[in-house]
C-alpha cells in the first residue's frame, strides 16, 4: 500500500509532503527517502505513534522529518502549504479531508487510504464529486485449513488518488 501511495503521491525534488495520520511514518519515510531535498511534515495524535514517527525517521536516515503531535484539522493550522498530501487515517472527522483539500497548492496531489465502510463511502462520494482514481486493493495470504491450505484475505484497503488542477495561465 505503501508504494501504491508513493507513486500517486510522486515525490519531485524539493517538494513537501503533509503526512496526516502518520502512525509509524512509513509514507513520510519513503517521500524524504526519494530524494534529499524533499520534505515531510507528519502529523500524528496519539503520543507513541508520534514518538514512533521520530525514531522510525532516525533509523531509517530522514532525521530531519518534522512530527506535529496533535489532531487535525486544528494541528493543519499555520504550516507550510504542501505540494502532496498523504491521509492514511481520519479522513471521516470532520473538516479533515476538506482542510487537506483546501491546503494543497495547484498541481499538488492528494492520497487518502480507508478502511472502513465510513471512509469508502466518503472516498465513493468524493471521487463521485471531484474524479481522480478510486481503487480498492485486498490481499489473500495462503494458510492452514485442516490439513490442507487456503486464502485467508486481510482488510482490504480503499484508495482515492486526485489532483489539484494547476492555476490557469494568463
Amino acid at each position: 500500500m505503501r508504494a501504491s501511495a508513493l507513486a500517486r503521491l510522486a515525490p519531485c525534488p524539493g517538494e513537501l509532503l503533509w503526512d496526516v495520520g502518520a502512525g509509524a511514518g512509513s509514507v513520510g519515510i519513503e517521500w524524504m527517502r526519494a530524494h534529499p531535498t524533499c520534505r515531510t511534515i507528519a502529523i500524528e495524535d496519539v503520543p507513541s505513534r508520534a514518538a514512533a514517527v521520530r525514531r522510525n525517521a532516525g533509523r531509517l536516515g530522514v532525521p530531519d522529518l518534522r512530527v506535529v503531535q496533535g489532531r487535525a484539522p486544528g494541528a493543519l493550522a499555520g504550516l507550510p502549504t504542501p505540494d502532496a498530501v498523504f491521509l492514511g487515517g481520519g479522513a471521516t472527522v470532520p473538516g479533515v479531508l476538506e482542510a487537506c483539500l483546501d491546503a494543497l497548492r495547484p498541481g499538488g496531489r492528494l492520497v487518502v487510504h480507508g478502511v472502513t465502510v465510513e471512509t469508502e463511502a466518503l472516498l465513493a462520494e468524493r471521487h463521485g464529486a471531484l474524479g481522480g482514481e478510486l481503487t480498492r486493493h485486498s490481499v489473500e495470504t495462503a494458510a492452514r485449513l485442516g490439513g490442507f491450505r487456503g486464502f485467508t484475505p486481510a482488510r482490504a484497503v480503499t484508495q482515492w488518488a486526485w489532483g489539484k488542477a494547476q492555476k490557469e495561465s494568463s
